[in-house]
C-alpha cells in the first residue's frame, strides 16, 4: 500500500475524514473446483475434470468489483466463485492502520450463514425421529408455552420464520447503539424469555417476519433433544464430516475472532471505528458463527448436494411457505432471480463484516464471499449487488 494512502485511513481510523484513492491490488485467480490457482491469473476460463476447458465466471466484472480496495465502504474482500469454471479474489488490506494485504483465507463473523447449520442440525434430528416438526414447540421447551399464544409454535414455524415470535430483548438495535455494550451478555434464553413475554406479533403460521429469536430457540431445541451444547452437535454433524476444519463458534461470550483475520470497521459518528472484537453471544444459533469461504463453499456444496440432510426433508431449505409477507425466504435459505437465474442464497451481517453463500440449483455457478462493509449492517443490498451478482453475469 502507498504510504499515502495509508496516512489517509490512519486519519479515516482515528479522525473520522473519508479514505483517499484506492490503490492496495486485487490478487485474483481463475481455479479449478479441484485446484484453486492453477491456472494463470487473468483467464475467464478455468479447467474441468479431464482438462476440459469450461466456460468460468465474467473474471472481468469480479475483478472490477473488487478494483481499487479499500475504500469508504469496504475495507477488504475475499470472493470465491465455483462451479463450471472458478475464480478466486482478495483486495483491500488486513488492518488500516498498517495497511498490511487483506488476508485471502482469513476468518470472518459469518453472521446469519449460521442459520443454515442450525435448520441442518434440526432436520437431522427430525430425520433420526427425534423431532417432529409439526410438534408445538414447547413440547420440547416448555419455556416456550405462554397463554398468551392461543395457536401452538411448531418447530416448522420456527424453522420457515412463521412463529410469530417477537424479535425479543437486544443489546442495541444498529451499530451506534451497539457499540458501548458490545462486550456485555445478553444469553440467548434472556432474548428468547422475552420474546415469549412479549406475546405473539402475529398468529403463528399466517405470516412470515424473518428475525434471529426463531432459530435462536432452535438451537435450544438441539440442546434439549441431544443433552449436548449446540456447537459440539454442529462439528460433529455438520463442521467436522464436512471437512470444515476453520470453521468454530466463540466460546460463551469471548468478543475475539481466533486464528488469521481482516479486522472489521464500521463509521460511528463520522469516524471510522474498529469493531473485530464483539460479544456476540446474544445471536448464538442465529448469527455467531466464524469462517472462512473455503469452508463456507463446502457447506454450500454438501447443501445442495442433499448430503447436508438426507431425503426429503433437504427441501425445507427451499420451501417458501404460503403465507402473508413471505420474502422467498425457507428454512435458512432464500430464492432471488441474478440476470434471469434462480439462485438460492444466504446473508449473513455483523459489525465489519458482510457474507453471502449463494448458487443455483444445479451448482453450475456458486459464490461465497466475505466484505468487511463498513457499514455491514445497514446498507447490505448494494454490498450484495457489487460483490455476489457479477458471479451470474453468464
Amino acid at each position: 500500500m502507498e504510504p499515502r494512502t495509508r496516512a489517509l485511513l490512519t486519519a479515516a481510523l482515528v479522525l473520522g475524514v473519508a479514505a483517499g484513492p484506492l490503490t492496495a491490488p486485487v490478487t485474483a485467480h481463475p481455479r479449478s473446483p479441484a485446484a484453486a490457482g492453477a491456472a494463470s491469473p487473468g483467464a475467464g476460463t478455468g479447467t474441468g475434470a479431464g482438462g476440459t476447458r469450461t466456460a468460468g465466471p465474467d473474471a472481468d466484472a469480479l475483478r472490477s468489483a473488487m478494483a481499487g480496495l479499500p475504500d469508504r465502504d469496504v475495507t477488504a474482500a475475499l470472493v470465491r466463485v465455483g462451479g463450471r469454471g472458478a475464480w478466486h479474489g482478495a483486495a483491500g488490506v488486513r488492518d488500516v492502520t498498517t495497511g498490511a494485504p487483506a488476508l485471502e483465507h482469513g476468518r470472518f463473523r459469518a453472521g446469519s450463514v449460521t442459520k443454515v447449520v442450525t435448520a441442518a442440525l434440526v432436520l437431522q434430528l427430525a430425520a433420526e425421529g427425534r423431532v417432529d416438526l409439526d410438534a408445538p414447540v414447547a413440547a420440547y421447551l416448555p419455556e416456550l408455552s405462554s397463554p398468551a399464544f392461543t395457536r401452538p409454535v411448531t418447530v416448522r414455524h420456527l424453522l420457515r420464520f412463521t412463529s410469530g415470535l417477537r424479535a425479543g430483548v437486544s443489546l442495541g438495535d444498529t451499530v451506534e447503539e451497539g457499540y458501548p455494550h458490545r462486550f456485555e451478555t445478553l444469553t440467548p434464553r434472556e432474548v428468547v424469555a422475552s420474546a415469549v413475554a412479549g406475546g405473539p406479533a402475529f398468529a403463528p403460521g399466517t405470516r412470515q417476519e424473518y428475525n434471529n429469536v426463531n432459530y435462536i430457540a432452535l438451537g435450544m431445541l438441539v440442546e434439549k433433544v441431544t443433552g449436548d451444547s449446540y456447537g459440539r452437535q454442529a462439528a460433529l454433524r455438520v463442521l467436522r464430516p464436512l471437512g470444515m476444519r476453520h470453521t468454530s463458534f466463540p466460546g460463551g461470550s469471548d468478543p475475539r475472532v481466533h486464528g488469521p483475520h481482516n479486522r472489521g470497521y464500521d463509521w460511528i459518528d463520522g469516524r471510522l471505528v474498529d469493531v473485530t472484537e464483539w460479544n456476540v453471544s446474544d445471536r448464538w444459533a442465529a448469527g455467531d458463527m466464524i469462517s472462512t469461504t473455503a469452508d463456507l463453499e463446502r457447506l454450500l456444496v454438501a447443501l445442495f448436494r442433499g448430503r447436508l440432510v438426507p431425503g426429503p426433508l433437504s427441501q425445507e431449505f427451499f420451501t417458501v411457505p404460503e403465507v402473508t409477507g413471505a420474502t422467498r425466504a425457507a428454512g435458512g435459505m432464500q430464492r432471488y432471480e441474478v440476470n434471469g437465474r434462480e439462485v438460492w442464497g444466504k446473508t449473513g451481517s455483523r459489525p465489519g463484516y458482510h457474507t453471502v453463500i449463494a448458487a443455483t440449483p444445479d451448482l453450475s455457478r456458486t459464490v461465497v464471499y466475505s466484505v468487511n462493509s463498513t457499514d455491514a449492517k445497514g446498507d447490505a443490498w448494494g454490498v450484495v449487488e457489487r460483490f455476489a451478482f457479477p458471479a451470474f453475469n453468464r
